[in-house]
Parts: structure tokens; C-alpha cells; sequence
């Protein structure tokens, strides 16, 4: 009989993670005159009631499959996007702040949202320019990266060889998805909230698996 050569099939390196990451539901609407709640410089809105609904179908969507843990941020809406799958799996969540929000300075707390749909000129300019950090008191997009960067080298320190899900934000979701891809850093910003992103997270650096899942929503 011939010798025959089948196509590859994907298996995870050993000491790597396989990494799910979960951009949180929708959170509350930015009101003018108003702030949201602020945690360490940080706004930390509660997720709107579509947002809930978000949170659920993230727990149906992937409430069959393991995970050794499951890991949020300091920010609110990311507790509320993985309360239904850590009822699910009865796990509790471990915390990782340095993968929360992009800190956006005098126009966090919500303001940031207005200022995009008024298409502000620093606005555009931090979107054609790659850069967080023209936005007044905002953190640069290096700083950005650079705590990205490590909180990954801690999830892959605890987790190598392990399956993890932690919720983050659309921004962490860009900037992960950069280091992976070498994009430029603001190419992938606008993830769907409640999408579902996977990787490989090991020894050589990150792989992108899947980018958007958002069939369950």
C-alpha cells in the first residue's frame, strides 16, 4: 500500500495556554453631565440589560467546555460577563487588573464615548495615528502593551499547558490581537462585546485561533 500523508491537525505545544479570551457585554450608555462610577481612574459602568443578555449567552455558548480558570478584571462589567459561566462551571473568577480598559485619562468615566460621536479632532487623530496617549491624561499606547504584555507572561507562568478564559475589554482584545498578528496596534478595535476570541499562548510568543466568535449572540 502507497504511503499516504494526511493534512496537519492543530495540537496545542506543550508549555502553552489555551487561551479564550471574552470582551465583556454592553455596558450602560454615556450621558452627558454625567460620570460613570470611577475605579482607580478607571470608569466602571455596569453592563446595560442587552448586555446581560450577552453575559447569558456567553455561558450557554461555552458552558459545556473546561477551563482550569477563569480570570476577570477590577472593572464591574467584567464580573457581570462571567458570572453566568462561573455559575455554570462553579468556578470563581481570579482577578487580573493589568488587563483592564485602556485608562483614557480626562475622557474616561464616559466621555470618551461622546467625544468619538462628535468625532473630536484628537479623536481622529489617536485613531489615525495608533496612539492612546493624545487623548489628554490617557495612558500611550506603549504603556498600554507594555502591562498587556505582563499579565500574558503571568497567565503563561501559572497557567502553561492549561485552558483559561478571562473577560477584558475591547481595547486589551487590540492589543492582543497586535502583539499576535504584528498589525498595527488599533487594527483589530471594535470586537463585538459578548465575541469570543481564542489563542495560543506559549514559550514563542501568541497565535491567533479564532477572532469575533459571535454566532452564539
Amino acid at each position: 500500500m502507497a504511503e499516504e500523508y494526511r493534512q496537519h491537525k492543530f495540537s496545542y505545544p506543550k508549555g502553552a495556554v489555551d487561551l479564550t479570551l471574552i470582551r465583556h457585554g454592553e455596558s450602560e450608555p454615556a450621558r452627558p453631565g454625567e460620570s460613570f462610577p470611577m475605579v482607580d481612574g478607571h470608569g466602571d459602568p455596569a453592563l446595560h440589560a442587552d448586555g446581560l443578555v450577552q453575559a447569558e449567552a456567553v455561558g450557554q455558548r461555552l458552558g459545556h467546555e473546561r477551563f482550569d480558570a477563569l480570570y476577570v478584571t477590577t472593572l464591574r462589567r467584567t464580573h457581570q460577563t462571567m458570572a453566568p459561566l462561573a455559575k455554570r462551571l462553579d468556578m470563581t473568577p481570579a482577578v487580573e487588573p493589568d488587563l483592564r480598559e485602556v485608562c483614557l485619562g480626562d475622557w474616561d468615566g464616559g466621555l470618551y464615548r461622546i467625544k468619538a460621536a462628535q468625532r473630536d479632532p484628537l479623536f481622529v487623530r489617536s485613531l489615525e495615528e495608533h496612539e492612546w496617549g493624545h487623548i489628554p491624561g490617557a495612558e500611550t499606547t506603549a504603556q498600554v502593551f507594555a502591562r498587556v504584555e505582563a499579565a500574558l507572561a503571568r497567565v503563561l507562568a501559572a497557567h502553561a499547558d492549561e485552558r483559561i478564559a478571562i473577560c477584558v475589554h475591547g481595547g486589551i482584545i487590540a492589543a492582543v490581537m497586535a502583539l499576535a498578528t504584528g498589525a498595527r496596534p488599533f487594527t483589530f478595535l471594535g470586537a463585538e462585546n459578548g465575541s469570543i476570541h481564542r489563542f495560543v499562548l506559549g514559550p514563542e510568543g501568541l497565535r491567533v485561533r479564532t477572532f469575533n466568535e459571535v454566532s452564539h449572540l
